[in-house]
């Protein structure tokens, strides 16, 4: 009778412990799943903040970026981005703003019209921060007659260590070797549309605007030496040579014409 009673009561703590082993397999499976969920949220939260939407045609403005970056980092010309976007002079964005950034392959094909309504109305853009928040962030210089000519010159003093090039690896400017601290000059006078270090690749990076048709780029500098908005002229010491979104330390240099880049080789001097 006692050795029944001892099976029984081995019996039944054996199915007791089956029946906790699948409790903690549910508990441990249920949180798995929360944990999942968390995750997937996290990466909602990660796609809000992203620069560039789930769309990759519209990009979704930061703090710190301007018109003439945005038109800079998608190689457009900032008056054909501001038409696309209706945006007017004096070309302000706002942080969460939505742009358009990237044509559908009919739109390019009539970018001709691209000032029309059928294009540029940028609809549910939304300002998350109104101009208010920003009255005294620098405006944009005013639009100027496009000059027939301007004259160059070369914007770091070093050897020369890459060339502009269309063909893999691709260059869109060309690279100057310095050493860190050096001085980085205006390559020709103008105004400043952008000091940062908002784009990808560039490092502490000056955009300097020198009429309709030419902007020119000075990237990787150790320290900015002007703001936006500020007027410079041809030689002007502008930034110091650095290595910032770089392994070397060098000047890159680029020139866009409508916001296409361009050899410099055809405007800088021969002689330096």
């Amino acid at each position: 009778m006692e050795e029944q009673i001892v099976q029984l009561l081995k019996c039944q703590k054996n199915r007791q412990f089956r029946l906790f082993t699948q409790i903690s397999s549910l508990i441990v499976l249920f949180s798995c799943l929360s944990l999942l969920s968390g995750c997937a949220g996290f990466v909602s939260v990660e796609e809000k903040f992203n620069p560039v939407s789930a769309n990759r045609n519209i990009h979704i403005v930061q703090k710190s970026e301007t018109l003439f970056s945005l038109a800079w980092r998608y190689g457009w010309d900032y008056k054909e981005l501001a038409s696309a976007n209706n945006i007017a002079y004096p070309y302000t964005i706002y942080p969460g703003q939505k742009l358009i950034v990237r044509l559908s392959a009919k739109a390019k094909n009539n970018r001709s019209t691209i000032g029309s309504k059928t294009l540029t109305k940028n609809k549910g853009t939304k300002n998350v921060q109104g101009p208010s928040a920003y009255k005294n962030r620098p405006q944009a210089p005013k639009p100027v007659t496009s000059t027939s000519q301007l004259t160059w010159e070369w914007p770091a003093k070093g050897e020369l260590i890459a060339k502009f090039s269309t063909k893999a690896p691709t260059n869109k400017g060309i690279d100057i070797a310095g050493s860190l601290g050096e001085s980085v000059f205006a390559a020709a006078a103008g105004t400043v549309v952008y000091a940062g270090s908002g784009l990808l690749g560039y490092g502490n990076l000056v955009i300097i605007k020198h009429d309709d048709q030419f902007l020119s780029a000075y990237a990787h500098n150790k320290k900015l030496l002007v703001k936006e908005n500020q007027e410079v002229k041809a030689g002007q010491t502008i930034a110091e040579i650095g290595s910032s979104g770089t392994d070397k330390v060098k000047l890159h240099f680029e020139i866009r014409h409508k916001g296409k880049p361009v050899d410099p080789f055809r405007y800088l001097p021969k002689a330096r």
